[in-house]
Parts: structure tokens; C-alpha cells; sequence
């Protein structure tokens, strides 16, 4: 359904040697090199993976990792440098305005009229596209329903939760056979993500095809399958369960009151391996043949007796981490 060979592209870098990139954007996080033309910012590189049809596929990366060039590319917004892609069998390049007949974009940051009302907002998508909110109603029944008590607010006064609503159900009311979503929980509260997220298991049975991004590495969970992503390079594309299973060694979680005196101490342990923060505990490795039961007594002689050190499994962002280190 989706199909990526080699994919590339850049951005020409600011005059001066810095970089043009944003906070927030994929131009920010990417990786800079010099050539003789000046700066130029790396967004993805030679990128190649493909999403079966009816597949919940998720894009996990940071900010800056190269998602929103992606989407922009495979939305045909924007141009790869190289490479092929195909969408719903159409070429990018090409067909382009049948892919864009075909898919559903809803883009990171609330992009539709904020000056009109709900049900005008739902009205004139459906009329770009020839149809009827009655025609397709059924597809966004379950997800309008919820907003339909506000239907004649203006978007701009909606919450969070409900623009991202509306606008999933603005690009679903042409009954797309793709649907890109890029970053669709961000900026929304943890109830709100959860019930998106259910939104998307209901599409997924209507034969959606579904490429999601988002940074939050326990979103990852929730799809059947993920690419983890950084500065324009995909580290890994499996199952989630198959990524965490995948991941080497042992994984232990220390604890102790004094957290940040903690990390220091236990970086500073001769047999740690890595070391990282997780939550209110560390999520420690060892180097081979170091026994656990020597850090939580180098932890106490260094002022730590309320130290604890269990093993625990490991989660998609601990294989993100380890697969960033080497």
C-alpha cells in the first residue's frame, strides 16, 4: 500500500554556516554538513520500508527526526531529492493528484479554519471532495458524535482533544484508503490520547491503511508494526513486541531516595555499561560478568542505604537508547 525506496532529502542551510531549523521541526533536529554550496541540513537519509494495506504502521522518533518530511514527501507537499515512493499503487511524482484523492493528511500542528464553525469546517472538506457529510457519515460517526455538541463553535475555541478530533474526522470525510497522521496526540491530554487511539483501532477494521507518528515511545505499543527514527535514519522496523524482545543483555532498575546523586554514582561505577534515567528510577546495563549485587554494594559504601536494585524488562524506549549508543 505504501511503499519507500531510498528516499532522501535536504535542506539548503542558513547563510553563515547555520543551520535554518526551527524548535519543533524536522529541519531542527537533522543532521548538518558542509559542502561546497554551504550548510545543508540532512532530513532523511535514503529511507526504504513499506506498509502493508490494512496496517497500523507507527513512526516513532523525537522531534527532528525527519517524521513530518516524511509525511510531507509520501503527502506529495514536498519533493525527495532521491528515491522512489508509491502510494495506494500511485507514484509521488507522477499521480501525484490521485494520491491526493485517495489519502487523508492530518498534520502535526491544527491546520483548518479556526474562524469556522464545525460542522462548516466538515461541510467544506467534504465539498473539496465531492461528497456529503451524510454520504460518508458512518466512517466518522463514532468520532463526530463527540463533537457534534459543539458543531456550531468556531474551531479556535475548541480544546485540544476536540480540534484533533475534528480534524481527524475532516480528513476521513472523503473515506480515504490511506490516512497519514502526523503526531496526532501532541499537546493533548492522556484521556484524549487513549481515546484517539481507539478511534484508530476502529479504522483500522474498516481496511484503513494507517501510517501514525509520534514521539511518545509507549504510543509505539499500539501499532502493529513501527520504524524507530532519528536525524533522518531509521534505526529499526519491526513489531513492537519483536524490538523489545531483541534487545541485549540484561536491563536493571536501581532506586534510591537522592536520585540525582544517584546517576552520578552509579555512572561512576567501574562495571556500568549504560546508565539512564527512566522516571524515578535508572535503567542500568552491566559490562560482561559483573554481578549486580557489587553495584548495590559500592552504592551503599558511597552513602546510598536505601539503594535497591532490580531487573526489569526492557521497553521500546530503552531499544531506542541502545540502538542511538551503537
Amino acid at each position: 500500500m505504501i511503499s519507500l525506496t531510498n528516499i532522501k532529502k535536504t535542506y539548503p542551510g542558513r547563510s553563515g554556516g547555520k543551520s535554518s531549523g526551527t524548535k519543533g521541526s524536522d529541519r531542527g533536529g537533522a543532521s548538518a554538513r558542509s559542502s561546497d554550496e554551504g550548510l545543508q541540513v540532512t532530513a532523511l537519509k535514503d529511507i526504504s520500508f513499506d506498509v502493508e494495506k490494512g496496517e497500523l504502521f507507527g513512526l516513532i522518533g523525537p522531534d527532528g527526526a525527519g517524521k513530518t518530511s516524511l509525511f510531507r514527501i509520501l503527502t506529495t507537499l514536498l519533493l525527495p531529492d532521491t528515491g522512489e515512493a508509491t502510494v495506494a499503487g500511485y507514484d509521488i511524482k507522477k499521480d501525484f493528484q490521485k494520491i491526493r484523492n485517495c489519502v487523508g493528511y492530518m498534520p502535526g500542528r491544527f491546520s483548518l479554519y479556526q474562524d469556522l464553525t464545525v460542522e462548516e469546517n466538515l461541510n467544506f472538506f467534504a465539498t473539496v471532495f465531492g461528497t456529503t457529510i451524510k454520504e460518508n457519515y458512518d466512517l466518522i460517526k463514532d468520532i463526530y458524535q463527540q463533537i457534534e455538541p459543539f458543531k456550531d463553535r468556531r474551531a479556535g475555541k475548541l480544546s485540544g482533544g476536540m480540534k484533533q478530533k475534528l480534524a481527524l474526522s475532516c480528513a476521513l470525510i472523503h473515506k480515504p484508503s490511506v490516512l497519514f497522521l502526523d503526531e496526532p496526540t501532541t499537546g493533548v491530554d492522556v484521556v484524549s490520547r487513549k481515546e484517539f487511539w481507539a478511534m484508530l483501532k476502529k479504522l483500522k477494521q474498516e481496511g484503513i491503511t494507517i501510517l501514525v507518528s509520534t514521539p511518545y515511545m509507549d504510543e509505539a505499543n499500539l501499532c502493529d508494526r513501527i520504524a524507530l527514527i532519528q536525524k533522518g535514519d531509521i534505526l529499526s522496523i519491526d513489531k513492537p513486541d519483536n524490538i523489545v524482545h531483541s534487545f541485549p543483555g540484561e536491563l536493571y532498575a536501581v532506586h534510591a531516595v537522592d536520585t540525582h546523586r544517584l546517576l552520578h554514582n552509579v555512572r561512576s561505577f567501574p562495571g556500568t555499561a549504560t546508565c539512564f534515567a527512566f522516571g524515578d528510577s535508572l535503567h542500568v546495563t552491566f559490562k560482561n560478568g559483573v554481578d549486580p549485587q557489587s553495584l548495590l554494594d559500592y552504592l551503599k559504601a558511597h552513602n546510598h542505604p536505601d539503594a535497591a536494585v532490580e531487573k526489569t524488562e526492557p521497553t521500546i524506549e530503552d531499544c531506542f537508547i541502545h540502538l542511538l549508543k551503537n
